[in-house]
Parts: structure tokens; C-alpha cells; sequence
């Protein structure tokens, strides 16, 4: 229900005037008011009266406007402006040669349509250069080698030679691996098996290891990420050889590689300040909200309290950032929440502990 939630919030952002005005009519609300007041006003009805018949609003009119466009990624920006994520398993595929895994073609393994690897901010997926594969055991023992072998088209060896570079040694665009759970419920987050070691043309590249634990008794967490190979490939039309070793202990996994670009925590609040910014009027109508007399409950919020620290790192606020599914009106740092995702991303609200997804995030203003 969660996803169908935020799907249909974000399919909202999208609506014209006209659409926001037949929606909130075909739900016995008011029609009247500028854009802002019924994009607050079609927000407050989803998140408080969700149902199948709302989504099935939402969804009609949405299609009607974009009869191409599919899925909530679509509706989460304003035309013209640049996605600075997408969904990697949809991604077109490059020309490729022949992809092979375990030497075996790419035709007699695990179809890549079942599995579906979640979108990350950061990351804005180019070309697919190995759809996700399943990794296959050859014998019974426990460590496993698994090779993977894909080319580069000229075109995308000169986009990574080109590219700029974020940091020394870190270019902005990259050729990727990333592996997760082999499984077709749901979309999947990545996922590293045990002893995984990642060995491109005869290199082994550097895997992020454990964050150390300050609290006693914790076991170490290990953020699994996007591997970034590109130091190790032939930069030419010639055959990339990576190698995928892996403790085979039951759990299923599966391997894709994809070329993509970089987003920074800059680039990221640059595009978050362009497009989802709230304004102040909506701001004091969920204020009102909250204060708003209930005949049905006993208890009365006569004051709100909210402060200007951020509850990040101590700090004063410098730009009120908020979720859209949260409750609450306290606001956190825009710039240090995306700054400590980049580094660490755990995309939880520094709040109340909550999911807070980059295409949630909005502005207060």
C-alpha cells in the first residue's frame, strides 16, 4: 500500500489545473483556489482518504495526460526538468557482443526481466551493459567464481574518458556492477552475498567495507552499494572480464552492470530547490490543521512547538527540508540530510525514524 501511496502522491505533483480540479470534484471537495492550494488540497485527500476508487482516479487521470509515460518516476518531476534518477532495470541496452555468465550465453540464463533493482538518487542509469543475471554454482563448495563478460561501444568508452571527474579518481560518469537477491516479488535493493570479492580483467576493485559499530554487542553493518569498476575496464571496443566471487550458503543473487552518471549531493539539492519546493500558504494550512478544533476527540492542541535545530548535527537550519508522508512539522537540514546520504545512504527521516526517499523530500517554505 505504501508504494500505490506514493505513487499516486507523485502522479498528483504531475496534474494540471483542470486535473486537480476534476479530481477533487469527483470527491465531493472543493474545486476552487489557485494551483498550490489544490495540490495541498489533492495531497491531503490521498494521504487521508486512500482508496482503490481514489487510485483509480488518480491513475485515469494521470494516463490521460501521459498515455506513454509509465509507473511513479514519471510523474515525479515537472516536464523539462532532468531526472537525476531511474529505474535501473528498465534502462535501454546497449549494443553489446556476446554476454556470457559462467560461460554459458546470456539466452540460457535467469530471464533479467523478473528481477527489478530499485532506482538510487545518486545514480542515473545510461545504457545496461549486463541485465541482472543470476549467479549459478558450479559445484558444492562454498566459495564460488562467477565471470561475467560485456564490451563497451565506442560511443561509451569515449563518454567515460570525457567525463569530469567529481573528485580525483572518481569520474561522473561510471560503468557500474551491482548485485542483489534473485527474486521477481517486489523491487530489490542491493544486496552483497558473503566473502564477495569483485575481479575486473585480472584487478580486483575495491568493494565499501563494514561501517564500524560504537555500540557494544552490534555486529558492523555493511552499506551494499553500486561497484564502481570503471578504473579496471579496457576503455575500448575490447572484451571486459569481471569475475564475481561468492560464498554460495543458499540465498539466490544476481549480477547486472550498468553505465550511469553521478549525481552529487549538490546536484541533487539543486534539482530538489527547483521542483518541490512547498509554499508558505500550505505551510500555515497544516498548521491549521493540526490546531483544528475536533468535536470527536477529547484532547485539544491549543500550541505547537517545532525547533530551528537541526536534528542532523546540532545545527541551526539553513534550508527546512521535510517529508511528505510524515506527520510531524519539524524540519531537518536539506543540505546535511543529502550530504550524510552520499555518504552513508540510509534515506530515514531524522525525525521520527521513517522512510524518507529522496522523491518525497520537500521544501519548506
Amino acid at each position: 500500500m505504501a508504494g500505490e501511496l506514493v505513487e499516486a502522491m507523485n502522479m498528483v505533483k504531475s496534474f494540471r489545473v483542470s486535473d486537480l480540479q476534476t479530481l477533487l470534484a469527483s470527491m465531493g471537495r472543493s474545486k476552487s483556489g489557485l494551483k498550490h492550494d489544490l495540490v495541498g488540497r489533492a495531497l491531503r485527500l490521498v494521504q487521508t482518504e486512500y482508496s482503490p476508487e481514489l487510485l483509480k482516479n488518480v491513475r485515469q487521470l494521470y494516463e490521460s495526460r501521459f498515455p506513454k509515460a509509465s509507473g511513479w518516476l514519471a510523474a515525479r518531476r515537472p516536464e523539462g526538468v532532468p531526472v537525476a534518477y531511474s529505474s535501473l532495470s528498465s534502462s535501454p541496452t546497449g549494443t553489446q557482443g556476446a554476454d556470457y555468465l559462467n560461460g554459458i550465453p546470456k539466452l540460457s540464463s535467469t530471464p533479467a526481466a523478473e528481477v527489478k533493482l530499485v532506482s538510487l538518487p545518486f545514480y542515473q542509469t545510461l545504457e545496461t551493459l549486463l541485465p541482472p543475471t543470476e549467479l549459478i554454482a558450479q559445484n558444492s563448495e562454498k566459495l564460488q567464481d562467477s565471470q561475467c563478460i560485456f564490451e563497451l561501444t565506442q560511443s561509451q568508452a569515449d563518454q567515460v574518458r570525457n567525463s569530469t571527474e567529481l573528485r580525483p579518481g572518481m569520474k561522473a560518469i561510471q560503468v557500474v556492477l551491482r548485485i542483489c537477491y534473485t527474486d521477481s516479488i517486489g523491487v530489490q535493493e542491493d544486496q552483497y552475498p558473503p566473502n564477495i570479492a569483485v575481479k575486473v580483467n585480472q584487478s580486483y576493485c575495491h568493494v565499501p567495507g563494514y561501517y564500524p559499530s560504537n555500540k557494544p554487542g552490534v555486529e558492523p553493518r555493511r552499506p551494499c552499494r553500486p561497484v564502481n569498476i570503471t578504473p579496471w575496464l579496457h576503455l575500448s571496443t575490447a572484451t571486459n572480464r569481471a569475475t564475481v566471487t561468492w560464498g554460495n550458503f543458499g540465498k539466490r543473487y544476481s549480477v547486472a552492470v550498468y553505465l550511469v552518471r553521478v549525481f552529487t549531493s549538490a546536484e541533487l539539492f539543486s534539482q530538489l530547490k527547483h521542483c518541490s519546493v512547498e509554499s508558505a500558504e500550505r505551510c500555515r494550512e497544516r498548521i491549521q490543521d493540526k490546531l483544528r478544533f475536533d468535536p470527536e476527540n477529547e484532547i485539544a492542541t491549543t500550541g505547537l512547538r517545532v525547533s530551528l535545530i537541526c536534528p542532523l548535527v546540532k545545527m541551526r537550519i539553513g534550508v527546512p527540508c521535510r517529508v511528505l508522508t510524515c506527520a510531524h512539522l519539524q524540519c531537518f537540514d536539506a543540505i546535511y540530510f543529502l550530504q550524510m546520504n552520499e555518504k552513508k545512504p540510509t534515506w530515514t527521516c531524522p525525525v521520527c525514524d521513517k522512510q524518507a526517499p529522496f522523491e518525497l523530500l520537500t521544501i519548506d517554505g
